[in-house]
């Protein structure tokens, strides 16, 4: 019996400590990533990818000098059925935090790609349009450890 007591403890200790190990997190929080399923109308895909390759990616490029933004990705849908988007917008941002970005900076970055708040309303006046917003999701990025 005095053998099997310590013996006993060993296992006991040995369990908590496997199950220690098996309960750690094998992944952490990565970046966010903001996807915009986009339906372009009837003739105008290649109006729309002009906007996209002139002021949307403009826009990109500003948040990224930012440090808001690691990158961005233009996907095509291949054999998009009705109602579905042809065209996906991906932006990986740094961080959920990047998000919440001050409006003034927001503002006066959007002053700077079109000029005035006035000339931001008109272009996504303009840009309906060319297509029909699907929908928009955030992810957030698990990462392995």
């Amino acid at each position: 019996m005095k053998r099997f007591i310590p013996f006993a403890v060993s296992l006991a200790v040995a369990g908590v400590a496997s199950s220690a190990i098996a309960q750690e997190r094998v992944y952490d929080n990565g970046p966010a990533w903001d996807v915009a399923s986009i339906q372009t109308k009837p003739g105008h895909f290649d109006d729309y990818m002009r906007f996209v390759a002139k002021t949307w990616r403009a826009e990109q490029e500003q948040l990224k000098r930012a440090g808001y933004v690691i990158d961005y990705k233009v996907f095509s849908t291949i054999d998009a059925r009705d109602n579905e988007p042809d065209v996906l917008l991906a932006v990986e941002w740094k961080n959920m935090a990047a998000l919440d970005m001050p409006l003034d900076q927001r503002d006066a970055m959007t002053k700077q790609l079109f000029g005035s708040m006035a000339g931001a309303d008109k272009a996504d006046i303009d840009r309906e349009s060319l297509r029909t917003l699907r929908g928009d999701t955030m992810f957030r990025e698990l990462v392995f450890k």
